[in-house]
């Protein structure tokens, strides 16, 4: 049989709740007293904070604890309020306290008093209790009535703020986190595991961070869009109330960099006729984005910097300097720790906007989404110009044959440009067969170069050994070498090349599958690189 842990209960002494020195104060209900009078909970320590002013009454309240319950030490502390009804006054004594007490939560299981006490006091109570500063539960009490030989002693309540205990609430803030993560992925059921482990991550640090967030990615992976989303999110819970103010940094420069971000006042330099707010002022209390924030120049880097850090800066012209409290979101698609390196970008800046980096993937690495992301593309079209369209069965699985194995180097910007192409060719609405592969023929030749199926397999195995392949073998390792060369790594190619097979699985190599399969043919990816594979000086038509 396990021991019963010692309870020990923490709480204020109430200098009105708890009156009382005269034989009558046995017919009040005084709640720090009736602690001790409840037969199923028996207290094994009280510790009792009270007032200097108060001793005396503490003095009377600790012997009544005792005679009423034997088994219960009473330890008393002196804590003194500058001003009982001022917040901050008061929790820091009751923070230092807790800071000081030496808790055991090994040994002892721990109950927080919030009936007696101002009410500045009990909210303190509580959020230090909810911080895990008082690592224990809430406990409420309340009058019992009057009987013979004396009161009642009440009841008692015990709250645990423990969230993750009540299922109903879990489940429910489970739906608000997954309701979340669905707006921030624009309602697309994406498959790529790594890219929804992003977005999760992303939806809790922006539900409780203020701090600057960086994402990072190829142009086209969607970093303005995923901007756009946290704002919304934020403003939605209310941790935002001003605008989103967005700019690509790579279109600005000299004065105008200067004036678009920090603005400036009238007659500043040539031009400016009148004053200008500028991109931060606009966005107090809201988001700024700075999209390609790399191409940001120095000095304008360094009263970033300053913005950043102490809310502050001076628009040009001006000689006071002006206050904006806003959120910072940042994108790029340089490295800018090799533009640290350079000289191009300052270390400090990088420092302070880096503390949460999130890269997005490419289309490329995320190949399995491809599907989900053709019909959103189609359903956006759709509301663009009240036309709802369509694709034909064989035209959808043509065209997602295609994307499976295409590098697609702009991104989801290739793939809103290709659907957007495609529906405006669809006949009533309806994309055909012939309409994506009329789309297909336009798209390759601006891809990367992707050497002929036979010209593929003779650079690869030589002449001889192409030739003694079966069919069946020839155009499956064509196909597989043609992705091999658009791909920048033996991962991104297993990703295309096994994408629909691994969405069903809880855990997959592909480039492990990939190696193996090259294997059989004496190749290995490191060969098969991009260009890597010169087509013969006199190539043979693929039969």
């Amino acid at each position: 049989m396990t021991a019963r842990r010692p309870l020990v209960v923490l709480g204020l002494l109430g200098p009105t709740l708890d009156q009382g020195r005269d034989a009558r104060r046995w017919d009040r209900w005084r709640p720090t007293m009736a602690l001790a009078q409840h037969e199923d909970l028996v207290v094994d320590r009280l510790e009792l904070l009270h007032g200097a002013r108060f001793a005396s009454l503490a003095d009377v309240v600790s012997d009544d604890v005792q005679k009423a319950s034997p088994e219960t030490t009473v330890v008393r502390h002196v804590v003194d309020f500058e001003d009982p009804w001022d917040f901050e006054s008061v929790y820091g004594v009751l923070h230092d306290f807790a800071r000081s007490y030496p808790f055991d939560e090994g040994r002892e299981d721990y109950l927080v008093h919030i009936t007696t006490g101002t009410h500045v006091a009990q909210i303190c109570l509580f959020l230090l209790t909810e911080s895990r500063h008082l690592p224990g539960r809430l406990l409420q009490t309340s009058p019992g009535k009057a009987r013979d030989g004396g009161l009642r002693p009440g009841s008692y309540a015990l709250i645990d703020l423990d969230l993750s205990r009540y299922d109903r609430l879990a489940s429910r803030f489970g739906r608000e986190q997954a309701d979340a993560r669905s707006f921030l992925k624009a309602g697309i059921e994406t498959k790529n595991a790594a890219f929804n482990a992003l977005i999760e991550r992303i939806e809790k640090v922006a539900s409780v961070s203020r701090a600057p967030i960086l994402l990072t990615g190829p142009t086209g992976a969607g970093k303005t869009e995923l901007a756009r989303r946290i704002f919304e999110l934020k403003k939605s819970r209310r941790q935002v109330k001003g605008a989103f103010a967005e700019v690509n940094c790579a279109t600005l420069r000299g004065d105008a960099a200067m004036s678009a971000l920090f603005g400036h006042v009238r007659g500043a330099f040539t031009g400016a006729a009148a004053d200008r707010a500028g991109l931060l002022r606009r966005a107090d209390s809201g988001v700024v984005f700075l999209d390609e924030v790399g191409e940001l120049g120095l000095d304008e880097q360094a009263m970033l910097l300053r913005a950043i850090e102490d809310g502050v800066f001076t628009p040009m012209g001006a000689d006071r300097e002006v206050k904006s409290d806003f959120q910072l979101i940042c994108g790029t698609n340089r490295d800018l720790g090799a533009g640290v390196a350079s000289g191009r970008f300052r270390e400090d800046l990088l420092a302070r906007i880096h503390l949460w980096t999130f890269r997005l993937p490419s289309l490329a690495e995320r190949l399995e989404d491809l599907a989900p992301n053709l019909d959103f593309e189609l359903a956006r079209i759709a509301r663009a110009t009240s036309v709802n369209v369509t694709m034909s069965r064989e035209a959808r699985e043509r065209f997602l044959r295609f994307g499976q194995g295409w590098s697609w180097p702009g991104n989801f910007r290739d793939l809103n440009a290709a659907v957007t192409r495609m529906a405006t060719f669809a006949v009533g609405g309806r994309i055909t067969v012939d309409v994506v592969d009329d789309e297909i023929a336009r798209t390759r030749p601006s891809g990367p170069r992707v050497v002929a199926a036979r010209d593929v397999l003779t650079a690869a195995l030589g002449a001889e050994r192409a030739a003694h392949l079966d069919r069946f073998d020839a155009v499956q390792l064509a196909d597989v070498l043609a992705v091999c060369q658009g791909a920048r790594s033996l991962s991104e190619a297993g990703r295309a090349l096994f994408a629909q097979s691994r969405a069903s699985k809880t855990s997959a190599n592909d480039a492990d599958r990939l190696r193996k399969y090259l294997a059989r043919f004496d190749l290995a990816f490191t060969e098969l690189a991009r260009g890597s594979l010169a087509p013969p000086q006199n190539p043979e038509p693929w039969p």
